[in-house]
């Protein structure tokens, strides 16, 4: 690669539904209230920014703030020669009067990303739909978040609506901003099991890539997919858009966490402390995989990130790299982990352009997938627990990373909690 790695900056943005309940972390974080935080943000050298211009924060519903908001925001960041990635929904379902099942929601939000082109036209890079994937996982098979499903037909179809979302926001913003760029964001997990439960992993890893599939133009009639969207209801139509390549991302963006990749495990007894879970065929612990006893080139920023430039060949980008924790020497490993796996991939050949420091400011009960009103703070490159931003260790690296491209510190010389024999859980210490 003949340009450096660059160091991106994001602020977590969510608006999420919760029945009749709503979840704005840009509120309950405080960024809603300070525009201040985009100068400290540009002090720290951060040049690309993802930022949000919601849909719901847009429109009239109970996250609404108009476009006012934006439009100081947006102003400020043009000023200090800060580049957004605008986002328009983000593990959002629209505001009220649609959801991710309303096979009308595409051309809807394509309207709002057409109202964002003409006021923001000097804007190249755009995410319409946040980890289209991840967010019908949650609300359709899952059932955590609005509209509350948990089958696969309706995870399906939410998640073919999303991507549906996206080639038309971005056909509306193109046609305002011709040349305008696609970063497409989403988790990328693995699955792994124990022998008894290879079918069940084999399943979940082929359902992990079907976002970006989509978007890909992949899911074509040698998908092992594409009949069950179509079971699902999914026009054949839908699908046959995709295939001509024109929501293809321009980038690809990577999110990773701790608790994305998963193993399960038949040996229940093993695990006691832990709820069980299952499919109809057999009873199971869904874990992390880091708390199993994996072999460790199977697991890691590298893993997953070598994964998707091998199975997608086009540009790629750590798009989240935030470690939930109160421990910040824990935050610089993960994120100087992902910069790493960045810079060796970038070194075999790998097209990678950035990793990007997500939560700048923190977040707020992640930790239960926002499902409880907890309070529970994650603090990252500023602390806010105190009511005014407090820069952290990790603001010093990532000052380092945008400015240099190098950062060294004392905590590095430790392993992370994932890569130390204590992370197993102790059933699997005790089995070992």
């Amino acid at each position: 690669m003949t340009s450096p790695l660059e160091l991106w900056g994001g602020i977590e943005c969510s608006v999420v539904r919760l029945g009749g309940l709503w979840r704005d972390q840009s509120r309950e974080t405080g960024h809603h209230e300070r525009l201040d935080d985009l100068d400290r943000v540009a002090a720290l050298g951060i040049c690309t920014l993802r930022y949000p211009v919601l849909w719901e924060r847009c429109e009239a519903g109970p996250a609404h703030c108009g476009w006012e908001w934006h439009d100081e925001r947006m102003a400020r960041l043009r000023e200090l020669g800060i580049s957004p990635i605008i986002g328009l929904m983000h593990h959002g379902s629209g505001p009220p009067g649609t959801s991710l099942l309303d096979a009308e929601l595409p051309e809807r939000l394509a309207a709002h990303a057409a109202r964002a082109a003409v006021r923001y036209p000097w804007v190249t890079a755009w995410t319409p739909v946040n980890e289209p994937l991840t967010t019908a996982r949650f609300s359709g098979f899952y059932g955590l978040w609005y509209p509350h499903e948990c089958d696969e037909e309706r995870f399906l179809a939410m998640l073919a609506i999303q991507c549906r979302a996206v080639l038309l926001a971005m056909r509306a913003i193109r046609q305002r901003i011709p040349g305008a760029r696609l970063v497409q964001t989403e988790d990328l997990s693995r699955v792994f099991s124990t022998r008894p439960l290879a079918y069940q992993a084999e399943y979940e890893n082929g359902r992990r890539w079907l976002s970006l599939d989509l978007l890909h133009g992949q899911v074509d009639g040698t998908h092992r997919w594409r009949e069950r969207f179509i079971g699902a209801g999914i026009p054949v139509a839908w699908l046959d858009e995709f295939l001509t390549g024109e929501a293809a991302p321009d980038l690809t963006g990577i999110n990773r966490y701790a608790s994305s990749d998963r193993f399960l495990d038949h040996r229940l007894m093993l695990y006691p402390h832990l709820p069980r879970g299952g499919n109809g065929r057999h009873v199971y612990i869904d874990t992390e995989a880091m708390r199993a006893d994996l072999p460790a080139e199977e697991l890691g920023w590298k893993a997953r990130l070598g994964e998707a430039w091998h199975r997608y060949g086009r540009p790629l980008a750590v798009t989240e790299a935030h470690l939930g924790c109160e421990d910040v020497a824990e935050q610089l490993r993960w994120l100087m982990e992902a910069w790493q796996a960045a810079e060796d991939l970038r070194a075999e050949g790998a097209d990678l352009r950035a990793v990007t420091a997500w939560a700048l400011f923190g977040a707020i009960d992640w930790n239960s997938m926002l499902t409880r009103r907890d309070g529970h703070y994650e603090a990252a490159a500023w602390d806010i627990s105190d009511g005014q931003p407090r820069p952290t260790l990790l603001a010093q690296a990532i000052e380092a990373l945008a400015k240099t491209g190098r950062f060294t510190h004392p905590a590095l010389a430790e392993p992370g909690w994932w890569q130390r024999e204590d992370r197993l859980h102790p059933g699997l210490r005790a089995a070992s």
